[in-house]
């Protein structure tokens, strides 16, 4: 508990931009977010007024980051389970806990018990030597991996790392119609909410754009992949935000592609998209609070991501100049972080009443961005 304030301290390990826009939600409710950063110019760090230094896979660090915190929570997966383990034996409250973690660090360990459990996957076997790599099919490392980083594709899969040390698994490539996102977050207590639907649009690994609710997308299917999303958090005991990317077949169903347990790139269009943003939401299951309304304000919202274009050009303050004077509507979020091609430095998010045109909008507003023009 914070002295100053009487409310309390929560602890997030990373310092990345989804830590960054938590604090900025932590702000509003009068909590103290403390950070955990590798170096003083990350994303958070630099907003943050309680930043500690120091590495995730470090234990002792990670028991003097955690020394006053209410509960610890995590803006990345890559914390190892063991010391996870550590601090809750020691009488830390973390969430999510390792066990729930589990399915998120692990696709072999996901995948196993979404199949006992019943809930379809596509069709999926482990990779030890060349001839484990037969059929249409995407070969992913078992742990590691995001943005298109630890998943080869049938145009590269000559450079599959067999022998490497690194764990694989094969997936049958399903017939992919588009894919879909649904975000639910979990309290202690059990309550649960959740968040509309929505589409992702994916470019070489990495989400574009996200859609709001998802254009077409027929009511009972929405429904299902809420229902489909929060039995997964009941089952698996997550506590806090869980997304669950998902494909929609060409038959209609709903096939689970991934698992991320904490704010994700397909909730940022919660923050002026939703009654209450994935951030605020994922501190009031990490506290226990009772759940904020997941309803959306706008009809449609189109939020997409601000990849680093060539060097060269205007600097990002010019381009926010142009890119306000042109349409003021839009929102910017920028992470703060030094611009590389095809780094991932922020979003922008546009609501209104034409999915179409909030669509187009927010492109054209990610272009000024990136190129300049």
């Amino acid at each position: 508990m914070d002295t100053r304030t009487g409310l309390p301290v929560v602890g997030m390990v990373g310092g990345g931009q989804l830590a960054r826009m938590t604090h900025q939600a932590a702000i509003s409710l009068g909590q103290s977010l403390r950070v955990l950063a590798a170096n003083p110019d990350d994303g958070a760090a630099l907003v943050a007024a309680d930043v500690r230094l120091g590495d995730h896979t470090d234990l002792e660090a990670l028991r003097a980051f955690a020394k006053g915190c209410d509960v610890v929570t995590f803006d990345h997966e890559h914390v190892p389970g063991e010391h996870i383990r550590a601090l809750a034996a020691e009488g830390v409250t973390v969430h999510p806990s390792a066990d729930a973690l589990r399915y998120a660090q692990n696709k072999r360990a996901m995948r196993e018990r979404l199949d006992e459990l019943g809930i379809p996957v596509p069709r999926w076997w482990p990779v030890t030597d060349r001839r484990d790599i037969v059929g249409d099919v995407v070969v992913k490392a078992v742990s590691g991996g995001y943005d298109g980083r630890g998943v080869w594709l049938p145009s590269n899969l000559d450079s599959v790392p067999l022998g490497a040390g690194t764990e694989l698994i094969a997936e049958e490539r399903v017939p992919l119609r588009r894919e879909l996102a649904a975000l639910v977050a979990r309290s202690p207590f059990g309550q649960v909410a959740a968040y509309p639907v929505v589409e992702t649009v994916q470019r070489d690994g990495i989400c574009v754009e996200v859609l709001a609710p998802a254009p077409g997308l027929p009511e009972e299917r929405a429904v299902a992949a809420q229902q489909l999303a929060i039995r997964i958090a009941t089952e698996l005991g997550v506590v806090g935000l869980l997304a669950v990317e998902l494909f929609e077949v060409d038959d209609g169903r709903l096939v689970v592609n991934e698992l991320a347990m904490r704010p994700h790139n397909s909730g940022h269009w919660t923050i002026e998209g939703a009654r209450t943003s994935q951030f605020e939401q994922h501190l009031r299951a990490v506290l226990d609070y009772p759940m904020g309304d997941t309803s959306m304000v706008a009809p449609a919202v189109a939020m997409a991501n601000v990849l680093g274009g060539q060097p060269g050009g205007p600097s990002i303050d010019e381009r926010l100049h142009h890119l306000f004077a042109e349409d003021p509507g839009v929102k910017v979020h920028l992470y703060g972080k030094q611009v590389r091609p095809g780094r991932k430095i922020g979003h922008v998010t546009v609501l209104g009443e034409d999915m179409e045109q909030v669509r187009a909008r927010a492109v054209r507003a990610v272009a000024r961005l990136r190129d300049g023009r």
